[in-house]
């Protein structure tokens, strides 16, 4: 398969995302599976993929790496995060993109869309059945790399059993926003967006935000009145009842809107349902905190004059070029397998 034809099957997939609705099957059964997936969340998911994978995107993407067709195949493991619906098909279309074939281990919350996708991309063209396969469990040895995103405490075990692999190992970050007291109310709508899309479940969803000394917590607390539904999703309202107990017990300060707590604390990472949020006093305290933070960040949103951070909205709706970690995804390929084929040979 030549690589026109791969991004052309690739563009199809994404026209097949793009008429999704809500009454397609595999929607509720991924619902079934993992309730955190709910139809309305699935549907703004694979949605956004079928905007992603216009023809005219994936080749704005893939121009500056000059792709051509593969002489030598290699096979690439991805071991798949699951933490909101299709979150591993980035490293998929990197693999079938670059003319690899892919080893998939979907995360068991994911399973099910992961699946449906492959037998759509096999219905569009009968030879991807032969470029994508389901691995059983990561312990099979026949790859030539691996992709790998989990948990800090299972990156530690990737490292020791992928160390004799090219290797691209990924493991828990957080995001963040930073106000400045400016925003305007469609800013912080969009904020609201970035905290509570997918339950706030993603690496990209912000857990934290800095906040300029005597900011004022209403206006923003406003703004998240619109998810305030939340609370009736039955996993979701018991980690905000559990979190609740916790602060009451421990005479933990916090705040408390019916559906979101925010606490005042010097941690990135937030349980579920708990904002954190952490008081500055100038812009250089800002670039030195993402500074020191760099390695646990994957956004940091907001509007100040900083290369990293990103609009208010924008932390869920990432494009082809915002990889994961900020490690492109497409140059590791590339530079693996030349290096491999170097040893080689």
């Amino acid at each position: 398969m030549n690589y026109s034809q791969r991004i052309q099957i690739l563009s199809d997939l994404g026209n097949i995302f793009r008429h999704i609705n809500p009454e397609f099957p595999v929607l509720q059964q991924a619902y079934l599976n993992n309730n955190w997936f709910t139809i309305d969340m699935q549907v703004k998911a694979i949605k956004a993929w079928g905007q992603l994978l216009e023809k005219e995107n994936l080749n704005r993407w893939l121009k500056p790496y000059s792709l051509s067709d593969q002489t030598e195949v290699k096979t690439v493991l991805i071991i798949m995060a699951g933490n909101i619906p299709l979150v591993g098909l980035h490293d998929l279309i990197c693999v079938l993109a670059t003319g690899n074939k892919a080893l998939i281990k979907p995360s068991s919350d994911d399973s099910i869309l992961m699946k449906w996708l492959i037998q759509e991309l096999v219905k569009l063209n009968p030879e991807m059945s032969s470029l994508i396969n389901v691995a059983e469990d990561h312990h099979t040895k026949n790859f030539d790399a691996v992709i790998a995103t989990g948990s800090n405490n299972s990156n530690r075990y990737f490292e020791y059993y992928f160390r004799t692999k090219p290797n691209l190992l990924r493991k828990s970050r957080n995001s963040i926003a930073v106000l400045t007291g400016k925003e305007t109310t469609e800013e912080l709508d969009q904020l609201a967006d970035d905290i509570f899309m997918y339950f706030g479940l993603g690496c990209r969803n912000v857990s934290k935000v800095l906040l300029p000394q005597g900011y004022n917590l209403e206006p923003m607390i406003v703004a998240f009145e619109r998810y305030k539904e939340i609370i009736h999703h039955n996993k979701y309202a018991n980690n905000y009842t559990y979190h609740k107990a916790i602060f009451l017990m421990n005479m933990a300060p916090h705040l408390d809107n019916g559906f979101l707590i925010l606490k005042q604390d010097d941690l990135i990472a937030s349980p579920l349902s708990v904002l954190l949020f952490q008081f500055y006093e100038n812009a250089n305290q800002v670039v030195s905190y993402i500074e020191e933070h760099k390695n646990d960040l994957q956004c940091v949103v907001g509007n100040m004059d900083n290369e990293r951070m990103i609009p208010f909205g924008r932390s869920q709706n990432p494009a082809l070029n915002d990889y994961a970690d900020g490690e492109d995804t497409i140059r590791f390929l590339l530079n693996a397998f030349v290096q491999t084929n170097t040893i080689t040979n």
